[in-house]
């Protein structure tokens, strides 16, 4: 079967495929659809990532759920809150000609009440967490009395990350009668027990990875901290003057944030994702095709289906949690035989990350050093002197004003008028970092430096969320922002411990972040800001401090048996969920 039309899809599933670019299915997608579209029997498709999983469980879905109800028929389950989101982003997308069918996506970190409101709409479909899940069943927010499938994706990865309890009790509260669907890259011992326990004779499928990378990519990244990166994007710009092309964020928000920022710092970049409606990504498209604009900025999701030809650059802003969208990323780049370079901005934890790609896909990454200001300054200078060496005189300049310049610069020797023109090209040059962004091996000393540097001008305050929240530096910079009404360029270093973070403000900003802060709740619970008056600890200090909190609490005992998941049950205070007393 070479169509989706052979597989059994009904039109307006095809059609929303073909306004992407999709004509052809993958193995996975060939084997499993007709199966799952045929019978009520469950199901099990073992597949690496990078085969198409999420179609393959995601059309069929589509089609077999009704429209017209206005019950629960479908749960999918998935590890991540970056997965549960390219999910949901993915199947509304499919959906695109079903406007009846209500899709919803909930996750940990996020404000629950903003989710509970969106489920107030009596999705079909819902796109979960495991432990998120759990917490709006215990509040009996989602009823699964009515439901008819079950979808666990990236089974495997779920119970390394511990939801082993989370996903015994989901499935244990839904209906016996239901269809389960499990996609697995592996089968270990504990999936076979979900399996034998949950599952009633299902068919299982297995195919071969077809991950592959163009050969024709040179895979390159940067290490460099979070809030360096739009400097470093900027460079990268900068020191590649014919730069035309995509750079791929994780969620919405940030993909609208970036393109801003990045379009206010003067370049022409614009952002590509779900909350844009049709005329405005069509828009978008048009001057990205015709290069009005030189960088999406775009979603996964949003960009499958661009078929733009000569992209030179690819960048991925973080690293995609499933290789299936590195691959789907990088080949945006090097098509029709080409030569791309796909560039990943990595924070040292992540290096390691770059390993695992480049075993699994078979590629070589080459570590790349960001461009420093000089070279920037050097670059801009050589683009605008280049262009005007360049410049075709096209037909006859008027005599007069010939004459007329002539006589105004008679007296400026060759060299002074090359020093006025260098002068006011680089009066244009504005660099807002002119530090080196690279991350290295010394990189914690050196910080260790600039904090004693900023600490002139800036005070160190400290606020009740962390890692535990599972809140991110852009998450709490957009917070601590929105909510105080403090400008970016205010805020300093971001330090995100487990369960406190400290941020640098501005001395003349503190009293009105910490004000802004009173009274401030999110679920009932207060955020509180308050000076750090401490001297900053060693980072092995910092370990050990942190040791001696976690065997006090164990009543002196070495801690273990948790999982130290986040993203699934944690509460963050983001901006948007919070409120007043």
């Amino acid at each position: 079967m070479n169509t989706f039309s052979e597989l059994g899809l009904e039109p307006r599933l095809v059609d929303a495929l073909n306004d992407l670019s999709i004509v052809k299915p993958t193995q996975i997608q060939q084997e499993a659809i007709p199966i799952l579209l045929d019978s009520m029997q469950d199901f099990i498709g073992l597949a690496q990532t990078g085969t198409g999983k999420t179609a393959a469980f995601g059309l069929p879905l589509l089609q077999v759920v009704e429209e017209e109800s206005k019950t629960c028929q479908a749960i999918i389950l998935a590890p991540t809150r970056e997965l549960a989101q390219q999910i949901a982003e993915g199947l509304n997308t499919f959906a695109k000609y079903r406007p009846k069918l209500k899709i919803e996506v909930v996750f940990g970190g996020a404000a629950i009440t903003n989710q509970i409101k969106a489920l107030k709409a009596k999705p079909q479909i819902i796109v979960a967490t495991p432990g998120r899940l759990v917490d709006l069943i215990q509040r009996k927010v989602v009823n699964l009395n009515a439901l008819n499938y079950v979808v666990l994706d990236e089974a495997d990865e779920m119970l390394n990350m511990g939801f082993k309890e989370e996903l015994n009790k989901i499935l244990a509260d839904t209906p016996a009668d239901k269809t389960t669907w499990l996609f697995s890259a592996t089968m270990p011992a504990a999936i076979k027990n979900i399996v034998n326990t949950y599952m009633n004779d299902p068919k299982e499928v297995s195919v071969k990875s077809g991950v592959e990378v163009n050969k024709n990519i040179s895979h390159q990244y940067l290490v460099v901290k979070m809030s360096d990166k739009l400097e470093a994007i900027k460079r990268v710009l900068d020191v590649n003057p014919n730069f035309y092309g995509v750079m791929f964020c994780r969620t919405k928000i940030d993909t609208q944030n970036l393109a801003d920022d990045i379009g206010r710092a003067g370049y022409r970049a614009e952002a590509l994702h779900g909350d844009l409606t049709q005329k405005q990504r069509d828009s978008v498209m048009r001057k990205f095709k015709d290069r009005t604009l030189s960088m999406l900025v775009a979603t996964d999701v949003a960009a499958r289906g661009i078929d733009v030809n000569d992209v030179t650059h690819v960048i991925h802003h973080r690293l995609p949690d499933e290789l299936e969208f590195y691959t789907h990323r990088s080949g945006r780049t090097a098509r029709a035989g080409k030569k791309g370079i796909s560039i990943a901005l990595v924070s040292k934890g992540e290096v390691r990350r770059i390993g695992e790609i480049e075993r699994r896909l078979k590629i070589k990454f080459e570590k790349e050093l960001i461009p420093t200001a000089d070279e920037v300054m050097s670059s801009r200078m050589d683009n605008s002197l280049k262009l005007i060496a360049d410049y075709e005189i096209k037909g006859e300049l008027p005599a007069d004003l010939r004459q007329q310049a002539q006589e105004m610069f008679a007296n400026i020797s060759k060299e002074n008028l090359v020093d006025k023109l260098l002068a006011k090209e680089l009066s244009k040059v504005s660099i807002s970092n002119s530090g080196d962004l690279n991350q290295t091996e010394n990189s914690r000393s050196k910080e260790g430096r600039d904090r004693s540097d900023n600490s002139r001008k800036h005070a160190r305050l400290f606020i009740n969320l962390g890692k535990i929240d599972d809140v991110s530096n852009a998450e709490l910079l957009h917070m601590i922002c929105d909510i105080s009404g403090a400008k970016k360029s205010q805020i300093g270093k971001i330090e995100i411990q487990q369960k406190r973070a400290y941020f640098e403000v501005e001395k003349d900003a503190v009293s009105g972040v910490m004000d802004k802060f009173k009274g401030y709740e999110f679920e009932g619970r207060e955020i509180r800001v308050n000076k750090d008056d401490s001297p900053p600890r060693s980072p092995r200090s910092q370990q050990r401090g942190y040791q001696d909190r976690k065997r006090r609490s164990s009543g002196g005992r070495p801690s273990g048996g948790g999982s130290g998941r986040s993203g699934s049950g944690g509460r963050s205070g983001r901006s948007g969920g919070g409120r007043r007393r």
